[in-house]
């Protein structure tokens, strides 16, 4: 039986920042990873993937971004990599290949058991993160079944598809991203577009991000925001690594052809139903983000930057098309495929402890769920920033602090 103060499960960026943070505090601990490090971006990510993020927003605790090309995304190759060495310049003490199967009460402390043996120690870490499964709608499973289904989890590359259209569900990130590569290597797409958060990749001569960080609102905290799970719902930003422009823009996408639908709602007798609210979520998400950008305005105008700063301006308004269709007949129109981007959840199964509501959400307050146990990863965890490698680093060093607290109070207990 081994023992350690600490298990962190998990060995992307947020399990790899609070190692280094524990290890700062003299923390004894240990990081299973069920493959290698930084393993869902390993296996769980399409080829082409470049980072939403600008490199300056990539570094972790110690080891900020240092190259020359602060303002380019990198690509997911690079990060690994990046990941890898941070690991071993940090000497991580990982467990590769190492699958958690259960974390339990035990004494005053728990139990970890693995496919490779127990661990018992005081506190634990669940830095799996928010995207550990594909959700799907309930009635995918009513998806005629020689139409073949992806997710942004198996789908790698257009050329992996199946002949025929291609219907992507989910107009965010991913499915937007999906949805452009895929039309652009000669196929034919129809995105079926539900809520989403519309963002230029570039406002005044700055990347949005840029903006989220300058104005504050990209380290705003948990406990100083309105409807709280309403903002940790919210879907991603439609952002691709490119610098020029947004090609993600619903707009930019129908220039190349893709057709957009409203959110989908059902299969019924082989056919895809459709909402018939798509002009009012698009003109939804062109008032939030002109609210969004409006704030960059006052904010820019009370710094005294208006000089130093492009000029403001109003970008197009969401085009809708004619008529949307509300319903697809996918055999009869000749659709191979379906790509379910409808969003992502944590797999937290392993977790043997009443920390769950009535969904089945794990429960907590700025990643702390109850003694000695924290996540981290999940939207909004303690900043906007949570779920992003720039956002690790902050919510590391608050835990990291906390733990150390609780860890004293379990041993004088």
């Amino acid at each position: 039986m081994k023992r350690t103060t600490t298990v962190i499960v998990g060995a992307g960026q947020s399990g790899l920042a609070m190692s280094r943070e524990l290890a700062a505090r003299g923390v004894d601990h240990v990081i299973l990873e069920r493959g290698k490090v930084a393993n869902s971006w390993r296996t769980e990510r399409w080829e082409s993937l470049r980072l939403l993020t600008p490199n300056w927003m990539n570094g972790l605790p110690g080891a900020m971004y240092a190259g020359h090309d602060r303002d380019g995304y990198m690509s997911v190759a690079e990060l690994i990599i990046r990941f890898k060495n941070y690991a071993r310049a940090t000497n991580a003490p990982v467990m590769t290949e190492t699958s958690v199967l259960r974390i339990a009460p035990f004494l005053k402390g728990y139990r970890v058991q693995t496919d490779q043996g127990a661990i018992d120690c005081e506190c634990v870490v669940v830095a799996t993160g928010a995207a550990t499964l594909a959700s799907r709608p309930g009635f995918a499973a009513d998806l005629p079944g020689d139409i073949a289904q992806f997710t942004p989890l198996d789908y790698k590359r257009p050329g992996d598809l199946p002949p025929g259209k291609i219907l992507v569900v989910g107009a965010s990130a991913s499915g937007t991203q999906i949805a452009r590569e895929i039309q652009s290597s000669g196929r034919e797409v129809t995105l079926a577009v539900g809520e989403h958060v519309r963002v230029p990749r570039i406002f005044r001569d700055a990347d949005i991000l840029t903006w989220m960080k300058i104005t504050g609102r990209w380290s705003e905290r948990f406990d100083q925001v309105e409807d709280l799970d309403r903002q940790r719902r919210l879907p991603s930003l439609q952002l691709t690594g490119e610098a020029r422009g947004n090609p993600l823009d619903l707009n930019a996408l129908q220039d190349i052809g893709i057709e957009l639908v409203g959110r989908m709602v059902a299969i019924r007798d082989g056919a895809a139903l459709f909402s018939g609210s798509l002009s009012n979520v698009c003109a939804a998400a062109d008032l939030k983000m002109d609210r969004l950008l409006n704030g960059f305005d006052t904010w820019a105008t009370e710094a005294g930057l208006q000089p130093f700063v492009d000029p403001s301006y109003k970008l197009p308004r969401t085009r809708i098309p004619t008529a949307p269709r509300l319903s697809i007949d996918l055999v009869r129109e000749g659709f191979g495929a379906v790509v379910w981007a409808t969003g992502f959840r944590p797999d937290h199964s392993w977790i043997d402890l009443p920390v769950f509501d009535r969904k089945g959400h794990i429960q907590h307050q700025g990643g702390v769920v109850c003694r000695g146990l924290y996540v981290m990863g999940l939207p909004f965890l303690r900043r906007r920033k949570s779920t992003f490698i720039d956002g690790a680093g902050d919510d590391a060093r608050d835990l990291t602090t906390h733990l150390v607290d609780s860890c004293r109070q379990t041993i004088a207990a």
